[in-house]
């Protein structure tokens, strides 16, 4: 009895209440899982984006789970709760200043859409299966497409509109005739008389609302300047102050001007290396000859799967032989392929992946110069450095393990996504695996490439370059064929990329491999520990990786401040 005494008095202090709480680190991935659900549902909801309904539900949400954290004791959480606090604080904090953003673009533009209260009512009352008065409705919506008419020949006769004026405001009325679709679907033909009655005058609301997003967008004054410009690509540069903020909030401590410096110094070792292979092949100084050579090696139409499955064999061999990271069964099994449209290929002119990896190669309705601008630009020597980057250990690995260790976590980062496969990329050539002049020269070309995208979109972001020079820049500096890097340029620009997205890959790659030099190369972890270890963590800012490989818990306030790559020293 005497035995049990201490036992029950610890139950007796943990019961009633006295007992210090434990940690609360499963509260914190529970409120992330119930955060995503909670948004997801208002947002089906409130379904046309910058309404004040909209807007005041969701800020509601999100300051309801910032309270949640601010509660808890921060120093008390252990340090994968602390690292949890840290993402989703950041996440929600920049969905706050992103409301509040988007309501004061949308309220500068509120003078473009009069008729937009008419339309929310008419969706807010079909949300609960409100019985309408057809003939009263139909009556409204006529008024409605005069009031929509008229704004449309105010516009017409004015100037050209501010970006953040006529964006945002054809945003909305996109939104706005996708909600008006799916009223209108909700009781066409189950109501014969709002049938009979809305038929004509919701066709006519339809067909207005697409004349004027189009007009609209024809006005913004960005897009009617871009329109000078011979590529005919139309983006939304934002500008050195947004970029300057978005590299704090993705914790890069750079300037872009240094990442600019950056990739000038890895652009520089790549030429030394790219004129090495090319004295090799007989080509000398003259590497954009050796470059050449290189793409005249395609396959013909119809080989390009066996290629890709040849060079999927070979890096996961070489992964798994000199013991780099693990390899999960399922995810060799499930891996497959597919071949990529001729639209899609004129936005993404190369292969992407994950658990599919999809091919880009010429179809039958694509010209001859197009034939041969894909075939050139997907040669198995560029190839082989894309497919580990789009499968395993790239993209298809990346995406087996996040939906499998702390999923809750699993935000798209691209300097932990992107960076990851490019890191690839870099440690594969360190550890040998291009075999010949022509497989350096193929894996050369993709990391210049990467630097170069750091250099194009940051110079049109800040307003320096436009569309057509980042073209001519692919083409002359890294030797795209033009159609390719017209296609790049088009896909970094209007493909709903982050602006940050094109600088990721390198600058998320050098932050891995700077990582890997303090944790492998010092003896700390092997290959595959350190990289295993990466991917359980699923998805972050690569500086809280560090954090959590480190055992460095970051303060509650922290901000970024790992310079991973030496100005000075590298490469």
């Amino acid at each position: 009895m005497k035995k049990l005494v201490p036992f029950l008095c610890l139950l007796f202090i943990l019961s009633s209440g006295f007992a210090h709480p434990l940690p609360p680190d499963s509260e914190i991935p529970e409120w992330m899982t119930q955060y995503r659900a909670d948004y997801g549902a208002l947002n089906r909801l409130y379904n046309i984006w910058g309404t004040e309904e909209y807007t005041q539900r969701m800020t509601g949400l999100v300051d309801q789970y910032l309270a949640k954290l601010e509660e808890l004791d921060y120093d008390a959480l252990s340090l994968d709760a602390k690292i949890d606090y840290q993402l989703f604080r950041r996440q929600l904090r920049e969905a706050a200043l992103n409301l509040q953003q988007d309501a004061l673009e949308l309220e500068e533009a509120k003078s473009l859409f009069p008729f937009g209260e008419e339309i929310y009512q008419l969706v807010s009352e079909q949300r609960r299966g409100a019985q309408p008065q057809p003939k009263a409705v139909a009556a409204r919506v006529n008024d409605l497409n005069k009031a929509i008419s008229a704004s449309i020949k105010s516009v017409q006769k004015g100037d050209t509109l501010d970006a953040k004026v006529a964006r945002p405001a054809a945003r909305h009325i996109d939104d706005m005739r996708e909600a008006l679709e799916k009223y209108y679907q909700f009781y066409d033909d189950y109501d014969p008389l709002f049938s009979w009655w809305m038929k004509q005058p919701y066709s006519e609301t339809d067909e207005l609302l697409k004349q004027y997003e189009s007009l609209l967008k024809k006005k913004n004054r960005v897009e009617s300047n871009q329109r000078r410009d011979q590529s005919g690509i139309v983006g939304n540069p934002i500008g050195d102050a947004e970029i300057r903020r978005r590299l704090i909030y993705e914790m890069i401590p750079y300037s872009p001007e240094e990442l600019i410096q950056i990739a000038e110094m890895e652009f520089a070792w790549c030429d030394r290396e790219m004129l090495k292979a090319s004295r090799e092949l007989g080509y000398g100084e003259e590497w954009h000859d050796a470059l050449e050579h290189v793409k005249e090696t395609y396959v013909e139409p119809g080989k390009q799967p066996e290629v890709i499955k040849r060079l999927y064999d070979e890096s996961v061999a070489f992964i798994k032989e000199n013991n780099l990271i693990t390899v999960p069964e399922l995810c060799e099994e499930t891996w497959r392929m597919n071949m990529m449209s001729e639209e899609r290929q004129r936005v993404n002119p190369f292969f992407t992946g994950g658990e599919v990896i999809s091919i880009s190669y010429p179809t039958s309705e694509m010209t001859h110069e197009e034939k041969m601008m894909s075939m050139r630009g997907n040669n198995p020597h560029f190839s082989r450095a894309t497919v580990h980057h789009e499968l395993i250990p790239g993209h298809g690995l990346q995406m087996f393990m996040n939906q499998r260790y702390k999923p809750y976590r699993r935000t798209w980062n691209g300097f932990w996504g992107e960076g990851w496969a490019l890191y690839w990329e870099r440690l594969l050539w360190d550890q040998g695996f291009p075999e010949s002049p022509e497989d350096r020269i193929g894996m050369l070309f993709w990391r210049m490439h990467r630097c170069a995208r750091i250099i194009f979109s940051l110079k049109y972001h800040m307003g320096e370059w436009t569309p057509q020079e980042c073209i001519d820049f692919l083409v002359e500096r890294v030797g795209h064929e033009r159609a390719n890097a017209e296609g790049e340029v088009r896909r970094s620009f209007t493909g709903g990329y982050d602006p940050l997205y094109q600088l990721a890959y390198m600058i998320g790659g050098l932050q891995f491999e700077s990582l890997k030099e303090a944790l492998v190369d010092s003896g700390k972890m092997s290959f595959r520990e350190f990289h295993d270890r990466i991917l359980k963590e699923n998805q972050m800012p690569v500086e809280l990786v560090r954090a959590i490989l480190m055992e460095d818990a970051p303060e509650k306030d922290f901000v970024t401040k790992w310079r991973f790559y030496d100005l000075k020293k590298r490469p």
